[in-house]
């Protein structure tokens, strides 16, 4: 007996389950497999009522139960850009203490969106390029910023840069450059990795004068990204600092269906016995 899993980190905004949910009923369409929503963490806090009357779940209680019943194979398909310590730290301790109850139950824990260590792919590349594009009537050759909202860990801020750089190959002829920025970092010298901060970009003689798009990469509105987040004011803010220059954002990633096709193919590779970020192979059969 299989499960399939959608997974985010988890939000207190209603916003990002609905979009996983649309997302997990659009994969299972797309691929013919049943495939769930369900979040790390956070989402659980989330009143049923706003979420059309179904509460949100999260992988650890959810696991607990598929595996009480019988289930012996999850399949988590994280909705991640990177190596989150979240994948690669706190659900696999999760999951073994699952196991540790349930020894019958496997683990596969395809990789995220982003893989530099797989062949070359540039799908989310273009899925935020035309996320750009969409966004550049009327304008004449803009500046365009990558943001995200910034990692401790140096593997998630290189997977930025590197799509940074894929964006500004596709968009060469297009724009004047494409660079990148954090929404935030964590003080001291050992975060500096995620500079420039958006906010200092966005105040420099290089961007306070013109247009730029901001190419958001965020997967789902939650409290950073979407209507009224953190982004949005301190894109205000910079508008209001320096009347010539004019910020526009794009939609977000999961809010783009293209990002159905690679989730398709994350979910085809992890069937398939293809590469996997981490895989708990069963402990032994449960005893009666």
């Amino acid at each position: 007996m299989r499960k399939i899993l959608l997974v985010d980190n988890g939000s207190l905004r209603p916003q990002a389950t609905l979009n996983l949910r649309r997302l997990a009923d659009a994969l299972s369409q797309a691929t013919g497999e049943a495939v769930e929503a369900a979040s790390l963490l956070h989402s659980f806090k989330i009143p049923p009522e706003a979420l059309g009357g179904r509460k949100a779940v999260t992988v650890g209680p959810l696991a607990e139960r598929y595996a009480a019943e019988g289930g012996t194979e999850l399949i988590i398909l994280p909705f991640f850009f990177g190596p989150s310590q979240a994948l690669t730290r706190y659900l696999p301790e999760r999951l073994a203490e699952v196991q540790a109850s349930y020894p019958q139950l496997s683990v596969k824990v395809a990789p995220p969106l982003v893989d530099t260590l797989l062949a070359p792919d540039l799908r989310l590349a273009q899925l935020l390029a035309d996320n750009v594009r969409e966004r550049m009537t009327d304008l004449s050759r803009p500046k365009v910023v990558l943001v995200d909202h910034g990692s401790p860990i140096p593997e998630v801020t290189a997977v930025r840069n590197y799509l940074a750089g894929q964006l500004s190959a596709l968009l060469a002829n297009e724009v004047d450059c494409v660079t990148f920025a954090s929404m935030e970092r964590r003080d001291g010298d050992a975060y500096r990795f995620n500079e420039p901060l958006l906010e200092d970009l966005l105040a420099s003689t290089e961007l306070a004068d013109g247009d730029v798009v901001l190419s958001m990469l965020f997967l789902s509105p939650g409290r950073h990204a979407g209507e009224g987040g953190d982004i949005a004011e301190i894109c205000a803010q910079a508008m209001s600092r320096a009347p010539g220059l004019n910020v526009v954002t794009t939609r977000l990633v999961g809010e783009n269906d293209a990002i159905l096709e690679l989730l398709a193919t994350r979910l085809r590779q992890a069937l398939a016995g293809g590469p996997l970020l981490t895989e708990l192979p069963a402990i032994g059969a449960k005893e009666a």
